[in-house]
């Protein structure tokens, strides 16, 4: 976040984004079909002889990326995806894991509409239904054993690797855990800390916010393509941080998910402290909620969408979540061959021929692999990650990671994907355009270059260039042995 944050602070723009990223500021991507066909042509061979994909996500934040690529992998030829995740907080790690393994639930322990309001509960939300905390608390549980017991961890959710941990990473994660378990919903105050975080982020407009919301939702967000949302969604999850209301339900519980600690100086003196750090100013419809494969969720009725940025979240998720666990696609139109659905569909929607897939997801073909915090620097000193990526992700949070040194971590022809600043609300013009020229001055000294304009879209795609890794003039690789790493 450094310099990002930097910047807006310098030029007195406030601070909406935050320290703590809790989602992504750009559309799902579905990773494989983005990664350019000149990467895709020097994929090596598994030893079955399946092409393998490699990626690398620095900064994605909510496995959005992950969980849109592998719902699907079935469009695209067959290939071995391997993901490596690289954050800079170890919630982010936390909540990966948490949605990660919630997509993958099986059939029999939750039903899909249930599984896509919880998603969406979780991922957004700073209260939740007491059925959606209790999940949590329960799933809290498991994840401190499969952070300690890799072997139940390997039995259990094969698909995830978190042996490149370090060891304090581990025990943070566990406290982190422990955390969410605590039913004790004195433990985050998240209403007033959300609150507090609001006064100080508008100061002087505080009582004019309903104005500030309104002129933020449609001269920066809407200016850039986000018109799904509309402005009672919007100031609502601007006042009070719950951002997907999906049933008639109370949304009380606080989500412990939300929180992420930091020092704070108490009497000249640094003291730790859990609080709300994150997003107050674009909010989580930008991931799922403003485009649409299905034309009908986008249709507009005398210029105005017909489905809010909710609507279309849970359709998207929805739609995801059917795509993983049958590989066809989901049509919401077609009748239900089931019945009243025992997967908790209803009102119809779902399947074409099952065929044998039992409604499971097909997971043998990827593997996510949580790298620690902050390793992009030395990563490239590890042989085995040399040369080993075909497709890079950046985040708008994380691109000062993006150094010469990357090109060494490449595959011949990689593709790079940077994130744009777009639906920043608190960036005037001139500085989303002085963003996008930087991630294009990085790439480039990166060894990258531009493939086509994305002036209007969330992201600036890149391919290495034609040079040999031999040559790179910025770094000499030392011996393994003499430097550590992941």
């Amino acid at each position: 976040m450094g310099q990002l944050n930097a910047a807006m602070l310098a030029a007195g723009t406030g601070n909406g984004f935050g320290t703590t990223a809790w989602w992504g500021f750009s559309p799902a991507l579905n990773l494989q079909a983005m990664s350019l066909e000149s990467s895709t042509d020097h994929l090596k061979l598994s030893q079955n002889g399946v092409p393998e994909l490699n990626i690398l996500l620095v900064g994605s934040i909510d496995a959005r990326h992950i969980l849109k690529t592998m719902s699907q992998m079935h469009r695209q030829p067959r290939r071995k995806i391997s993901f490596y995740i690289l954050e800079n907080n170890l919630e982010a790690v936390s909540r990966q894991l948490l949605f990660l393994n919630l997509a993958l639930e099986p059939p029999d322990k939750m039903g899909l509409q249930e599984k896509g309001e919880t998603f969406l509960e979780l991922m957004g939300n700073t209260h939740l239904r007491s059925q959606t905390a209790a999940y949590l608390q329960e799933k809290a549980a498991l994840f401190i054993r499969y952070i300690t017991d890799s072997d139940f961890q390997l039995a259990n959710l094969p698909v995830l690797d978190f042996s490149a941990l370090k060891f304090r990473e581990r025990d943070q994660l566990e406290a982190i855990f422990q955390f969410w378990r605590n039913p004790d919903p004195q433990a985050f105050q998240i209403k007033q800390l959300w609150d507090l975080r609001l006064r100080q982020y508008l100061g002087t407009r505080y009582d004019s916010r309903r104005g500030v919301c309104d002129w933020d939702l449609t001269m920066k967000l809407h200016e850039h393509g986000a018109i799904t949302i509309n402005f009672h969604e919007f100031f609502h999850w601007r006042n009070t941080g719950v951002a997907f209301e999906m049933r008639e339900a109370t949304y009380d519980v606080p989500n412990k998910t939300l929180a992420s600690g930091r020092l704070i100086k108490h009497k000249g003196e640094p003291i730790p402290a859990r609080g709300y750090w994150g997003d107050i100013a674009t909010g989580p419809y930008i991931i799922f909620g403003i485009e649409a494969e299905d034309p009908s969720l986008l249709k507009t009725i005398n210029g105005r969408p017909s489905n809010n940025a909710q609507e279309i979240s849970l359709q998207n998720v929805t739609a995801l979540l059917y795509e993983l666990r049958y590989h066809t696609r989901y049509d919401p139109s077609a009748p239900s061959e089931q019945g009243k659905d025992n997967d908790g569909l209803q009102n119809g929607g779902a399947c074409t021929v099952l065929g044998t897939t039992q409604g499971l997801p097909a997971t043998e073909d990827v593997r996510v692999h949580f790298l620690p915090l902050e390793c992009l620097p030395e990563l490239h000193h590890k042989a085995k990650y040399q040369q080993l990526f075909n497709l890079f992700f950046f985040s708008c949070s994380m691109v000062h990671y993006l150094k010469p040194n990357l090109s060494l971590l490449s595959a011949p022809k990689a593709t790079l994907i940077a994130e744009l600043t777009n639906f920043l609300p608190d960036l005037r013009k001139e500085q989303v355009s002085e963003f996008s020229s930087r991630v294009t001055r990085l790439a480039r000294d990166a060894g990258f270059v531009p493939v086509e304009e994305t002036d209007k879209k969330p992201f600036s795609l890149f391919q290495l260039g034609d040079q040999e890794v031999a040559d790179n003039p910025h770094e000499i690789i030392p011996p393994e042995i003499e430097v550590p790493g992941p």
